[in-house]
Formats: C-alpha cells, structure tokens, sequence
C-alpha cells in the first residue's frame, strides 16, 4: 500500500492507494507546526481507525507547498514508518513539459493535479481549478506541456479579508445564497463569495481558451478540485469535479520513481 499525502496552506490531505484504488481518505489541519512524533502519532492513527494496518505501508509520497512542514513529516515517515518518504519536487520524472519560465516555481501541488489530470484525460486540451488557501488555475495542453496558469484569492481567504477589514461584516457560513442579489448581509457576503469566485474562473477559462485558440475538438476539459470545488458542482462550473485528484497525481508520480 502506499500512502500519500498532500500538505497545501490550512490542510494536508492523505490517502492511501492499493494497487491502482484509493481506499481511503482524510484531512488534518497544518496551520499550527507539529512535530515528527504528532504526525507519526497521528498518521498510525487515523491509518488504524480505518482498518488499515501501519505496517502494510510500503512506500509514501508527498507534496508540499510548505516547506516548513517537510522536516517535521519526513523524520515522521522514517521514525514511525521506516520509509524514506519519495518528495514531488523539481528534477523528478512528471511525464510533463514546464513551461514556466522559471520551473522551481510551480507548486508541488499543481504538478500533482497536472499529472493526474494528463493520464486521466491524454491527448486532450485540460485547465484545473483547484480551491485551496488561493484558487489555482493550470493550463495543459494536449502535448503534456504544463502552460502556466493564474492564482486568485480563495474563497475562504475572501472571506477573512472580509471580517478582518471591516468594522461591522461579520464571518459567514461558505455556501451558494438562495440568490444573487443578498436580502441580508450574510446573504450579500455569501453572493459574493460564491458568485463572484463563479463568475472570476468562468471568465478566466473562456480567457484562456480564447487566447489559446481552443474550440470544437480542441475545447478544454475543465477539471475542479480542492476543498470546495463540490461546493460548485450544482451549478455545473466544470465538465468533471476530482476532489482527490493530487492524490492520483502523487501516487502516478511515485510509480514513475520507482
């Protein structure tokens, strides 16, 4: 079995894959430092309160975009598991072409989703939306060259500018108002949370594709991802919603290490 785990701004996200099927997932703050020990702890943990056995980890594969973080799960991942754990970062194999003018800056997590979305869907046109701390947009082509992309404030980053900033607007359940025009302040702040981060990806996609030339058999597929991306799904913002897609990513990743 192989474990992995991808560490964004607020959450990491680890699951563990048999053979080519996710068994199971799960989400732990990583916000306030930890040490080895508590991620070690935490990790046999969560593995044993899901029927998994520690011990029956055979490999682990992680990304990060904090690097802080790394030290204290790579010493957890040798102490506890005995496993030096694999690190998506530059120089390893992708299967992917950077474009970025300077490659060391794509984030680790964006070269997972990147990867997984390319053997999913191949030989297709592909932009990801992944809602995380900051919504990331990624552009591939249908040549396996990793373009480039956007990032914009997340919805949840929105929100505490919101409350921090202003005297009198308070903190607000994240969810899709009964309408756009709010009839309370709640309502207005949620409206603009939900609409306004709608309607900011829909223009940037049809940006993007415009600007790539990509219509008729060549149109993006259009992959959502990340913490709230169900939160979207109703309003159908992408042709396919992958919450566990940098899972996928990490695990394909992996193998092409091995």
């Amino acid at each position: 079995m192989i474990l992995c785990l991808d560490v964004g701004n607020t959450q990491i996200h680890g699951g563990v894959f048999n053979e080519d099927e996710l068994l199971m997932q799960f989400r732990k703050t990583s916000q306030s430092p930890s040490s080895s020990d508590e991620y070690g702890l935490f990790l046999k943990s969560v593995l044993r309160e899901n029927h998994i056995d520690p011990s029956g980890i055979e490999k682990i594969s992680i990304c990060t975009v904090v690097p802080d973080v790394l030290y204290s799960l790579r010493s957890a991942c040798l102490k506890y598991f005995e496993k030096n754990p694999f690190v998506l970062q530059a120089g390893v194999k992708t299967g992917l072409k950077i474009k970025y003018r300077n490659p060391l800056e794509v984030g680790a997590d964006r070269i997972a989703n990147s990867v997984a979305a390319c053997h999913l869907y191949p030989n297709k046109n592909i932009i990801i939306v992944d809602f995380g701390t900051a919504t990331t947009i990624c552009v591939i082509n249908k040549n396996k060259e990793y373009l480039g992309g956007s990032i914009l404030p997340g919805v949840r980053m929105s929100m505490k500018a919101l409350e921090s900033q202003t005297a009198k607007l308070p903190s607000v359940e994240i969810t899709q108002p009964p309408s756009v025009i709010g009839r309370t302040t709640v309502e207005s702040i949620q409206s603009g949370l939900f609409f306004g981060q709608m309607q900011m990806v829909k223009g940037m996609v049809q940006e993007i594709a415009q600007q790539e030339g990509w219509s008729g058999d060549d149109k993006p597929l259009v992959i959502g991802t990340g913490g709230f991306s169900s939160l979207f799904e109703k309003v159908q913002l992408f042709d396919q919603t992958i919450s566990d897609l940098a899972l996928k990513g990490l695990y394909l990743s992996l193998k092409l290490n091995m």
